[in-house]
Order: C-alpha cells, then structure tokens, then sequence
C-alpha cells in the first residue's frame, strides 16, 4: 500500500531555517507529482508547492516565493521543501502526497497522506 512518511520539523526562530522531508513507498514515484500543503491553526489546509514528475515546480502561495524550495531525489523516493527565513505565520503542520497527474492546489485531489510534521516559528 502506498505510504507517505512527513519529517524535519521543529521549533526554529524567525529567519531560520528548516528542510521538511517526505518519503513515499508503494507507488512508481518517478511518476507522480509531489505536493506540500500546511494546516495552520484553525485553518484550512493549503497548498504550498508542487514538484511534477519532470522535476518542474511551482509555488502557490506569494508568502514563500523566493523563500522555500521543493526539490526531489527519486533515487530515495524523497521530496524536499527547504523553507528559509521563516516568519511565525508559516507557523503549521506541513503535509505532502502525490498525484498521479498534474499539480493541483486542492488537497481533495490528492489521495494518500501522511501523518505530517510540526514547524513552529516562534521567538
């Protein structure tokens, strides 16, 4: 059965920085697109990045822009998202799953998660 795996999170300060990892098992990854969504306090889960099986992204939140970064090792069957200068806002359980398709920013079009992993941004 599919499995995803979320890690790397922690309580960092503002402006530092944080390398969340998602691994996934039981389906051919060098096919699927990847996304990272987040779930802030009472809030709705969102999208944050997507990487596509060739290994293109994109970023759907303006916040991040220039900030994360989502990158992919197929060899491991890992995606990454490497989130710099964080601010308290990013503050969220970060999620990831992948999509046998294109990216889409709706998590109802992805099928299979994980558990997720904390970021807290806090002083």
């Amino acid at each position: 059965q599919v499995q995803v795996v979320e890690s790397g999170g922690g309580l960092v300060q503002p402006g530092g920085s944080l390398r969340l990892s998602c691994e996934v098992s039981g389906l051919p990854f060098d096919n699927y697109a990847i996304g990272w969504f987040r779930q802030g306090p009472g809030k709705e889960r969102e999208g944050v990045s997507c990487i596509r099986s060739s290994g293109s992204s994109i970023d759907y939140i303006n916040s991040v822009k220039g900030r994360f970064t989502i990158s992919r090792d197929n060899a491991k069957n890992t995606v990454y998202l490497q989130m710099n200068n964080l601010k308290p806002e990013d503050t969220a359980v970060y999620y990831c799953a992948p999509r046998h398709s294109f990216c889409t920013t709706s998590p109802a079009n992805y099928d299979h998660w994980g558990q997720g992993t904390q970021v807290t941004v806090s002083s």
